[in-house]
């Protein structure tokens, strides 16, 4: 009874979007946007009504709201937009089934309030950025035949909640149409499955698309700006010391009111304005794992609601791959999270109970992980300083700071008008209310799903690289493919690929570096998500990058050695490459003595001399006798797969260990393997290939 009340009364007040909110202000910017140079000129010499600190989704999402309402606007970033948390998310756009679930079994109005509000704010990022989110159908697999009227009216009633803002509606498989939908799915025992809809997003570039919003409405933005220490006056904030990251030049940006908007790091600028402000975040890591796209239908993700440990993980395809996630560990903030081999361990193990045995869920197929520090919160004015909020928290400090902490992408829009509510209140500012609802983002404007077509016809780039710049740039797709280099084929005329398996092109990191880009790991990891999606392709297109970069902002070779340094470093320790290489190195030597034998032969075919090693000229003689011409650097890297102990050679322990990984599956595949095997012998049709796959 009364989760019917609940239901009825929600669909007695739908909201609505307010149409009116964005008028005057929703028509395409066309003039230029500012450089980074004079962003910065502009925070040191102006002042300013409202200063955030933080450039993720939620302060990027503040930054829109204080603008668009004519306050005078300042943000700054400590690394990149969209650096931390907000660039490591599910990918969903979500109301939250779950917390719909405790609502109506608990009778929680609050609970049933914030997944109303988030459902609202879901229809609204569709609308407002349709190029860059659109709606998911979500599987959830039934394996009892008792769960199926249980689950299918929940699903229902998180439809009826969502009211006129439901993106499609739910509905029952059979099993042979779920198995249809979703062959990778075990058979054993299905019954069937329903399907729900929820958003899905870029949300890296969601998130930068907010801040040039901004900017473009007229915000003084900069990233790789370090916040060094908090200007008071009269006890009261009214700045903040700040400190270029790029070029280490000081300076100070004043306003007369701040907002913290960190994330994780909320307590260290909490500090700053008190030194005895206690902590409210509670960082809980979450890992995501990246798999290649033969894991997932294109079109179809599916829901694990009770894992071995009563977590939920999704399983989704995301940017032609599928990302499977999301762990919940207590953790320590920190700038630079990576993912946990017991963590990617528990996501392959779940992954693998729903997919049937036909399928060999191998460790080398893990093409990316990575962690994201979720700021769980403790309410800062409550006497109960151990118990967590469900939601966010807005909180004004004495010195008239505003922080806001917690909540979730879904929300950041009415996170953000909450949170510039709070300031205008704190400090009498003089401006209307929040204008964003159904305020169009950076290349919404004039975009249509066909446009991708138009870009084929007009620039000459090909159909995959076309629809990856109208997914990701909206409008502003002809703006990026017009900066793009000649190929120098017969087809496509434009657009040289940083790396030849992804459409990613050469003219996206010329704009990049106008949208802010500073460092080579801004592209890999935010502008164009290779590094997320596969950190040996990004890696390896990573020489391309640095060079097309240095072109643009001037570096000399120590900086691009710099560059390619720290970026080598992010991979390895933020987007899983060292616990990749580790969990391989690790796998014991598992052969038999008919194996070990037949690849003993085939490392000493390719040992010239029988020197006991395989060096850098063996592999190079190798390829001369294969008739194939290889770059230097891709010898290098070939060797390197195997060098364990990094003395520029090869021995047969490291040989046998690499093929002992091969075995198990921890390894997807290996060039080194596949070389020694055609050194030793030729090979002959239907021969059987030592693995296929996309793993590191």
């Amino acid at each position: 009874i009364g989760g019917g009340a609940i239901l009825y009364s929600s669909l007695q007040t739908p909201k609505k979007f307010k149409l009116g909110a964005a008028d005057g202000i929703n028509s395409r910017p066309t003039a230029p946007l500012p450089s980074r140079k004079e962003q910065i000129d502009r925070l040191k010499s102006e002042d300013y009504d409202v200063l955030i600190i933080g450039g993720g989704a939620t302060g990027s999402g503040c930054a829109l709201d204080a603008v668009s309402r004519g306050l005078k606007t300042a943000m700054v970033e400590l690394d990149d937009f969209s650096s931390g948390t907000s660039s490591r998310s599910t990918k969903l756009i979500h109301g939250g089934v779950r917390y719909l679930q405790k609502a109506i079994m608990k009778l929680d109005y609050e609970q049933y309030k914030m997944v109303k509000e988030a459902l609202h704010e879901r229809a609204n990022l569709l609308e407002i950025a349709p190029h860059l989110s659109f709606p998911l159908p979500i599987m959830l697999p039934v394996y009892r035949w008792w769960q199926v009227p249980y689950f299918w009216a929940g699903i229902k009633a998180y439809d009826l909640v969502s009211g006129g803002e439901c993106l499609k509606s739910s509905y029952f498989l059979n099993r042979e149409r779920a198995l249809e939908l979703f062959p990778m799915l075990k058979k054993n025992e299905l019954c069937g499955a329903i399907v729900y809809y929820d958003g899905c997003h870029n949300d890296a570039r969601m998130n930068i698309s907010i801040a040039i919003t901004a900017a473009r409405l007229g915000a003084s933005i900069a990233n790789h700006v370090r916040v060094t220490d908090l200007i008071k006056v009269d006890g009261k904030v009214r700045g903040a010391k700040c400190r270029n990251e790029i070029d280490g030049e000081e300076f100070e940006v004043k306003a007369k009111v701040v907002i913290n908007a960190t994330g994780p790091f909320t307590d260290a600028i909490r500090k700053m304005d008190d030194g005895k402000a206690r902590d409210i975040v509670c960082p809980s890591a979450g890992i995501h794992i990246v798999l290649p796209d033969y894991y997932s239908p294109s079109n179809m993700g599916l829901l694990d609601p009770a894992t071995s440990d009563g977590r939920v993980i999704f399983f989704l395809p995301w940017q032609n791959h599928t990302i499977a996630g999301t762990t919940d560990t207590p953790c320590e903030v920190t700038h630079s999270p990576g993912p946990s081999e017991a963590d990617i361990q528990f996501i392959l193990k779940e992954v693998k109970n729903y997919l049937t045995p036909d399928i060999d869920v191998r460790r080398g197929d893990v093409l990316s992980a990575w962690a994201g520090i979720r700021p769980l919160v403790k309410d800062p004015n409550a006497e109960d300083t151990q118990s967590l909020v469900r939601n966010h928290v807005v909180h004004v400090s004495d010195s008239d700071m505003i922080t806001i902490a917690g909540g979730k992408w879904t929300t950041y829009r009415s996170m953000a008008a909450e949170t510039v509510d709070a300031a205008v209140k704190a400090v009498g500012l003089n401006c209307g209310e929040s204008r964003t609802d159904g305020l169009l983002l950076e290349g919404a404007h004039n975009w249509a799903p066909t446009m991708f077509i138009r870009l084929v016809q007009d620039l000459g780039v090909d159909t995959q690289v076309a629809q990856h710049l109208s997914s990701t740039y909206g409008d502003r797709a002809f703006s990026v493919g017009k900066l793009s280099g000649l190929t120098g084929k017969r087809w496509p005329i434009v657009g040289r690929r940083i790396h030849m398996e992804y459409p990613y092109i050469d003219a996206e990191v010329k704009y990049a570096v106008k949208e802010y880009a500073c460092t080579a790991v801004d592209v890999l990891a935010r502008r164009l998500r290779l590094s997320f999606l596969n950190v040996q392709a990004a890696e390896e297109a990573l020489p391309t990058i640095i060079n097309l970069m240095a072109e643009e902002l001037g570096w000399d070779e120590k900086e691009k050695r710099r560059q390619s340094d720290m970026a080598i470093n992010f991979l390895k320790t933020e987007m899983g490459k060292d616990v990749n290489k580790a969990s391989r190195d690790e796998i014991p030597i598992n052969l038999t003595k008919t194996e070990i034998s037949e690849y003993v032969k085939r490392f000493n075919a390719l040992d010239e001399g029988k020197k006991g090693y395989v060096s850098i000229n063996d592999i190079r003689r190798s390829f001369k006798n294969l008739g194939t011409e290889v770059r230097g650097e891709e010898i290098h890297e070939l060797l390197n797969e195997l060098d364990t102990n990094h003395n520029g050679q090869v021995e047969v322990e490291e040989y046998l260990q690499m093929m002992s990984a091969l075995k198990s599956g921890t390894v997807s595949h290996s060039r080194f393997a596949k070389i020694a095997e055609g050194e030793y012998k030729p090979h002959k049709y239907g021969d059987k290939m030592e693995r296929s796959g996309g793993g590191v």
